[in-house]
């Protein structure tokens, strides 16, 4: 491309040259003249040409550079995402309220007071409600501290005690309800020590006089406890007997 530059230089150069002089060319300057110019000529052509294609290429380039219709022009200034950003290193944490343990004392809860039971009522149902119960007598007084020593003293709220009037039935019953419970142990030695009484240890008779008597006494006689109400019972339902007097406290 710069040498056919050169050449068109140079020819019109001289040709300029040529025409300076003035006058009749010579043949010969006539010839170099009609070269010259049809190198300019061919030069030109050429240039056109080489322009032309020149310029068709720089239009495809800037057409192939414009967006198309409908088409986003890149944006050049974004930068490409690696991910997610990195943590802000002078953020602080938020810290959250830590509570505090309360120090109010909630009230205590009431304590349910403790069941009551009317023995003297409760005797009164088993003669009503229990098959074979026979007729009963109460136990007062000297009577009391002979058969049940040691009762007495303990100063029970209450007190109540029956055997068969027929000895030869041998059913029993005591019911005490004491003031302190440190007394329920002691109650119970003692409607212990009046089974053992009663059946004899081996060497000494007892104070029963049948077999059957000592039999029941034997097999049928429980002493249970709820709260501080103590039973002793010697009744061939004995069991029976138990789960009504633990009716009263459910």
């Amino acid at each position: 491309m710069k040498k056919r530059w050169t050449a068109l230089l140079l020819a019109l150069t001289m040709t300029l040259a040529l025409t300076a002089c003035g006058g009749e060319q010579p043949s010969g300057e006539e010839d170099a003249q009609e070269s010259v110019e049809e190198t300019v000529d061919d030069a030109q052509t050429e240039t056109g040409e080489d322009m032309t294609e020149t310029g068709t290429e720089e239009a495809e380039d800037e057409q192939a550079q414009e967006p198309q219709l409908g088409e986003q022009p890149a944006d050049t200034t974004e930068k490409p995402q690696t991910g997610s950003s990195p943590a802000d290193t002078n953020e602080k944490p938020q810290s959250q309220p830590v509570e505090k343990p309360s120090t109010e004392q909630k009230p205590a809860q009431e304590q349910k007071p403790a069941a009551s039971a009317d023995l003297s009522a409760f005797a009164a149902d088993l003669a009503a409600s229990q098959t074979n119960w026979p007729g009963m007598m109460a136990l007062e007084g000297e009577a009391l501290d002979t058969y049940y020593p040691g009762l007495s003293a303990l100063s029970p709220k209450q007190c109540v005690v029956q055997m068969a009037m027929i000895s030869a039935s041998a059913v029993e019953i005591a019911l005490v309800e004491v003031a302190s419970s440190a007394d329920v142990e002691t109650v119970k030695g003692i409607f212990q020590s009046r089974i053992d009484y009663q059946l004899g240890d081996g060497e000494n008779p007892g104070g029963l006089l049948y077999p059957a008597s000592v039999e029941l006494w034997q097999n049928n006689a429980r002493i249970v406890s709820n709260g501080n109400y103590v039973m002793l019972v010697v009744f061939e339902n004995a069991d029976g007997v138990v789960d009504s007097f633990n009716a009263q406290f459910a």
